[in-house]
């Protein structure tokens, strides 16, 4: 089987199957990655332990921070204790929740993670109602520009007012200085 074929099939897998998990499988969630495949997550219980990503997925599926994947405990495993055996996105963690399989203690990361609660319609009707405000400030409003949380971001205070104003001041007193001199 080529490469893209393969890609194919398991992109396919991953996104359209809807898995429960068995008995010894968990729900857990990505911490962050360590490295070599490796990534950290914890339980709904709160149990945290590494887990590997298995070949199929390396290169073809990504998972980032916060992203909820269903493991296959490693019985003999020293420090990686599970293996990823799929991934989880939002339409399986709601399929998942009517169920009634969801774990308990990630019933509010649940809640946030699907963008302060509001669907993509309802967004769309929230931006349609602004428009219709028909506010002049909309060509300077930058909140839906991209921002690149991999930078600090540098507040910039305008200090222009107290430099003019300390400019004038001493102007002020070069004029008076002349006055005085022309008296004399």
């Amino acid at each position: 089987m080529s490469k893209a074929t393969k890609r194919k099939h398991v992109v396919k897998e991953v996104l359209e199957d809807c898995v429960i998990p068995t008995e010894d499988q968990h729900i857990m969630r990505v911490l962050g990655s360590n490295g070599n495949n490796l990534h950290e997550a914890v339980t709904g219980s709160g149990e945290r332990f590494l887990v590997s990503m298995p070949t199929k997925f390396r290169k073809n599926i990504w998972i980032k921070r916060g992203d909820f994947v269903i493991v296959d405990p490693i019985k003999e495993g020293g420090k990686v204790k599970g293996e990823i055996s799929f991934i989880l996105y939002r339409d399986h963690i709601q399929s998942l929740r009517k169920v009634g399989v969801w774990p308990e203690g990630f019933q509010e990361d649940c809640a946030s993670s699907e963008r302060n609660g509001e669907k993509p319609k309802e967004r769309s009707e929230r931006k349609t109602e602004e428009e219709e405000e028909g506010d002049s400030d909309s060509e300077d409003d930058d909140s839906d520009l991209f921002v690149n949380t991999n930078r600090a971001t540098v507040l910039y205070s305008e200090s222009e007012e107290e430099t003019d104003e300390e400019d004038d001041s001493n102007g002020d007193k070069e004029e008076e200085d002349d006055g005085e001199g022309r008296e004399q």
